[in-house]
C-alpha cells in the first residue's frame, strides 16, 4: 500500500481536516490545526506531505520520526500540529487496513467508556449557575468554565470575588458533587493565581487549569504550595521533551496534551505513558472537531491514567457548525450519564461525511482569537 495523495479542508467553525489517499482505495482522516492559525498549519501540512507521497502509510513510527527529526528546526505549535493531523490520518488508514479500531493496534482497550465534561459560560463567563444546571440535567457529571476575564499582574480583589461568586452559583445550582473544572486560560499571572487557587478551595473544584502560562511553569511550585486543588496544564505543550520537566518537577496533577497539537496519537501515547510513571492523570485537551475527538478516545481507551475527556459539543466557539455535523453516524458520540463509549469502528471509529466537508470547505473560515486589552491599553492574555 502506498500514499498517493491528500487534500486539506478548512471548514467552519475553526477547524482543518486532512484526507490522505492510498493506492488501495483506503483513506484516512486527521485534524491538524492550531485555532486561529489554520492557514499556517495547512501550509506546514502541505510541506510535510510532499515527503510522504509514494511511501507505505503503515510505517507510522518511521514517518513520525522523519517529519520531526529531519527538520533542523523542530517542535512548536505549527509543526507539531501538522505532524499530529498527518499521524491521525495514518493511524486511521492502518486501522481500516486491518479492520480494527486504533485502540486494538495500540494494545487493546483498558476501558469501555470514559467520562466527559461540557463547557459552559463562554469567554467572558456569565450565567454559569443556570448553564451548569442545564448541562447536569442532560446527564453530564462534570462541567468546565473559564474562571475569569483578563487580570493584570496585580489586580483588584473585586475580580477575585466575581470569580468566587460564579463558582458559588454553580455549587448552589448543581450540588456538592458535580465536577467543576476552572480554566484560568493563562489569563492569570502568578500573584493573582496564588490568591485564586487558595480562595477556590472552599468549592472543591475538580481541577484548576493553566493557572499560569506554560512558559511560567516554574511558578506551579508556589501555586501548589497555596492550594490542595488538583492542578492541570499542558494544552500548549507540544512534545514529550516539553512535558519531561513538568513531570519531573512534580507540581502537576493532570496533564492535558492535545492530540491535534502535540504530535498526534503516536506522540501523545508516549506523553501519557510518561505521566503514568509519575502517578499523574490525563485529561486530553479537545475543544475541536470530530476527528480530533475520535483520536482522543482511541488513546483514552488504552491509557489507564486517562480520567476525563474534553469535547466541544455546544462550546461557545461552534457557531454555525458543530461537532456532529461532519460525521455520518452521530450516535458514535452519544453521551449517556456523563460518559461516552469508545468507538469500535475501524481506524478512528468514525465515518466522515465527505460531502458535508466539501460543501463547508467552500465556505471556509478565517477564525482568529479575540485581542483583549487592559484599561491602560496594554495587551491582555486571552
Amino acid at each position: 500500500m502506498k500514499i498517493t495523495g491528500y487534500e486539506v479542508f478548512q471548514v467552519p467553525p475553526r477547524w482543518l481536516f486532512l484526507k490522505i489517499e492510498t493506492d488501495e482505495g483506503i483513506t484516512g482522516w486527521g485534524e491538524p490545526v492550531i485555532e486561529g492559525k489554520a492557514a499556517t498549519v495547512k501550509a506546514a501540512v502541505e510541506e510535510l506531505m510532499q515527503t510522504l507521497i509514494g511511501k507505505d502509510p503503515a510505517r507510522i513510527e518511521d514517518h513520525w520520526n522523519m517529519m520531526y527529526r529531519s527538520g533542523f528546526y523542530r517542535g512548536g505549535p505549527i509543526l507539531m500540529s501538522a505532524i499530529a493531523g498527518i499521524d491521525q490520518a495514518l493511524w486511521d488508514i492502518k486501522g481500516k487496513f486491518y479492520d480494527a479500531p486504533v485502540h486494538q493496534l495500540l494494545g487493546g482497550a483498558c476501558r469501555d467508556s470514559i467520562k466527559v465534561y461540557s463547557w459552559i459560560g463562554g469567554d467572558r463567563p456569565s450565567a454559569v449557575g443556570k448553564a451548569a444546571k442545564e448541562v447536569v440535567d442532560r446527564g453530564f457529571e462534570a462541567i468546565k468554565m473559564n474562571g475569569t476575564e483578563e487580570l493584570q499582574y496585580i489586580d483588584s480583589h473585586q475580580k477575585i470575588d466575581q470569580v468566587l461568586e460564579r463558582v458559588a452559583a454553580i455549587r448552589e445550582s448543581v450540588g456538592p458533587y458535580i465536577g467543576i473544572g476552572i480554566d484560568f486560560h493563562g489569563r492569570v499571572h502568578k500573584p493573582m493565581a496564588k490568591i485564586l487557587a487558595k480562595e477556590l478551595e472552599q468549592f472543591r473544584p475538580m481541577f484548576i487549569e493553566e493557572p499560569v502560562l506554560p512558559e511560567n511553569n516554574e511558578a506551579l511550585r508556589e501555586i501548589a504550595a497555596h492550594t490542595n486543588i488538583p492542578i492541570a496544564t499542558g494544552e500548549r505543550m507540544f512534545s514529550r521533551w516539553q512535558f519531561k520537566p513538568l513531570l519531573t518537577d512534580g507540581y502537576v496533577d493532570i496533564i492535558q496534551p492535545d492530540l491535534s497539537h502535540a504530535g498526534g496519537i503516536t506522540e501523545c501515547k508516549k506523553i501519557i505513558s510518561m505521566a503514568e510513571a509519575f502517578d499523574v492523570a490525563v485529561a486530553p485537551h479537545c475543544p475541536l472537531g470530530p476527528i480530533a475527538l475520535a483520536a482522543c478516545l482511541q488513546v483514552d481507551a488504552t491509557s489507564h491514567n486517562a480520567v476525563i475527556q474534553e469535547q466541544s459539543l455546544g462550546i461557545h466557539y461552534n457557531v454555525g457548525s458543530d461537532l456532529l455535523d461532519y460525521i455520518v453516524d452521530k450516535d458514535v458520540f452519544r453521551y449517556e450519564e456523563g460518559f461516552v463509549e469508545i468507538p469500535q469502528g475501524p481506524g478512528l471509529g468514525i465515518e466522515v461525511n465527505e460531502e458535508v466537508v466539501r460543501k463547508m470547505a467552500a465556505e471556509g473560515h478565517d477564525w482568529h482569537n479575540p485581542i483583549w486589552r487592559h484599561k491602560d491599553g496594554s495587551i491582555a492574555e486571552w
